[in-house]
């Protein structure tokens, strides 16, 4: 960029509100041209409704907003794109029935001939190394495959303002640097890049400047590669970030859990069947299952919650004791407690307070029905108990659960669960949507009921999450899970290829380690 140019993109006082709520409190900041700029905070900070507004899906009630130095209102996403902003969300808009082209051809704005409409898709490919077929059925694509089709669809506008909103949050290892690849090279050619992201050791590797917001405001416009990874959780959160304490050299005890042979066929058209799963997890440890969405991850929670019922009764064994035909309650009386993925609608009912949905997993346990009878004080007295211990921002127990934000949803259900004391936790995703300091906290808490005895099952999506946490991991790949590994000394790039579908020693496998584009999931 020379001396002297105006910013690609600056906003100046913008304000947003939503009854009740400040999402946006006179926000100002810039991006310049060729810049990949962060933009940082926590849940509810008002990123999402930022982006949003630069995208032209929500309009501001204030501010303004400057492209290339000239006043300009983005009245829709399509007026967006005609100045040249992309946007690739975070949950991809995708048909899994139809093919790679004809997604990238149905959201194309201009009607253009098929033919050249694939010569572009092809050069655009070519230009940025993103390898993909255009011919092939999205169902048959891994996520990170996927990710390059609403990628490819951004680059055939020829943006000048790239918008990545979490983008590498289901990727492999080798996917990240492949995109960051990309991103770099996109700079390189004068795109602006305004990249979202929770993971702040890729902020530091990938961006030149990062604006961090919290409660609505811009609290801060640092370089990130100045800072650390806690400094700037630290802004976001505006306060000391609390270091998780994890005791060297625990011991681990009994085998409390066990999974032998463990087969169960799909559920559904684009369900994962398990194949052959075996695993044991010990009093005091913390066993992490790794793996890109849409791997089995889901079918494996609801075999061993007892949602499902399958198998032969000895494929699943708890505390000595055959578990795999007996349904959820039974399995929770016995000592097992679980939280599923989904939050709103399976961990929680939206429509009941926070004290009824206490009474729906911890009835048992905590004492809250008696002779079919509920106890409306225990109930309310253990879902205070909850609020106060995971400090869930809530008006009170009578709240619903739907009225609280994800983040603060995910906080109360962890919390439901773990002060149920269980012998057995199995907990999918159990940061996801939390900022950084109530993410420390639920590591914390998961840690602190391992070494009380219990056997702790986590399975995540983010990488990071799973060696910072355990003590043991595998990785599940098209329903089939990799021999378990110690956390202490684990080969990332191994995880990596695990992930995206390469079994084996893949020391064996060079040419993936120079072609990242070719690990993929293979085609069913």
């Amino acid at each position: 960029m020379s001396d002297g140019a105006p910013n690609r993109l600056e906003l100046s006082g913008i304000v947003k509100r939503f009854p009740g709520v400040l999402a946006n409190d006179r926000v100002s900041f810039a991006v310049r041209p060729g810049q990949i700029h962060a933009l940082l905070g926590e849940n509810g900070a008002g990123k999402s409704t930022l982006v949003k507004m630069i995208y032209g899906i929500m309009q501001p009630d204030a501010g303004e907003m400057r492209w290339d130095g000239e006043p300009v209102t983005v009245s829709n996403p399509k007026a967006a794109r005609r100045l040249g902003i992309g946007m690739v969300f975070q949950h991809f808009s995708l048909f899994e029935a139809l093919t790679v082209f004809e997604n990238i051809a149905l959201g194309m704005d201009a009607s253009i001939p098929a033919r050249d409409l694939e010569s572009r898709i092809r050069d655009v490919m070519k230009t940025y190394g993103l390898t993909l077929d255009p011919h092939r059925q999205v169902t048959t694509l891994s996520v990170g495959e996927r990710q390059r089709i609403e990628i490819v669809r951004a680059l055939l506008l020829n943006p000048r303002l790239l918008i990545m909103d979490e983008p590498t949050s289901v990727l492999t290892p080798q996917e990240v640097e492949q995109l960051f690849v990309v991103l770099r090279q996109l700079a390189a050619e004068g795109c602006s890049i305004l990249y979202i992201s929770h993971k702040l050791h890729e902020i530091k590797a990938l961006c030149d400047e990062a604006t961090i917001l919290r409660g609505g405001r811009v609290v801060d416009t640092c370089d990130p590669k100045a800072e650390t990874s806690r400094s700037m959780a630290e802004k976001m959160i505006g306060a000391g970030l609390k270091v998780i304490s994890k005791p060297a050299g625990r011991e681990k005890g009994r085998e409390r859990l066990v999974v032998q042979h463990l087969s169960i066929p799909a559920i559904g058209p684009f369900g994962v069947s398990l194949k052959d799963i075996s695993f044991a997890v010990h009093a005091g440890e913390v066993f992490g299952i790794a793996g890109v969405a849409g791997n089995g991850q889901n079918a494996l929670l609801l075999a061993l919650s007892g949602e499902e019922v399958a198998g032969e009764s000895d494929m699943i064994v708890l505390d000595d004791m055959p578990i795999a035909r007996l349904k959820a309650r039974a399995r929770r009386l016995k000592g097992m407690a679980s939280v599923p993925e989904e939050r709103n609608g399976h961990a929680a009912v939206p429509d009941f307070t926070l004290a009824d949905n206490s009474v729906l997993t911890a009835r048992d346990r905590i004492g809250m029905v008696i002779s079919g009878l509920i106890r409306p004080r225990m109930a309310t007295s253990y879902t205070g108990r909850v609020i106060d211990t995971f400090a869930v921002k809530t008006t009170g127990t009578k709240s619903t659960a739907g009225s609280l934000s994800g983040g603060n949803l995910q906080k109360y259900i962890m919390g439901r669960e773990i002060l149920q004391n269980p012998g057995v936790l199995v907990v999918s995703q159990p940061t996801w949507g939390v900022d950084a300091g109530a993410a420390a906290a639920i590591h914390q808490a998961i840690i602190d009921l391992a070494e009380a005895g219990s056997a702790i099952v986590v399975i995540s999506q983010d990488l990071d999450e799973l060696l910072s946490l355990c003590d043991t991991l595998a990785v599940i790949n098209e329903g089939r899970l990799s021999r378990p590994m110690a956390v202490k000394g684990a080969d990332i790039e191994e995880i990596g290829l695990l992930m995206g579908g390469i079994h084996g020693d893949p020391k064996a496998t060079e040419t993936v380690h120079v072609h990242p584009e070719n690990v993929h999931a293979p085609a069913p």
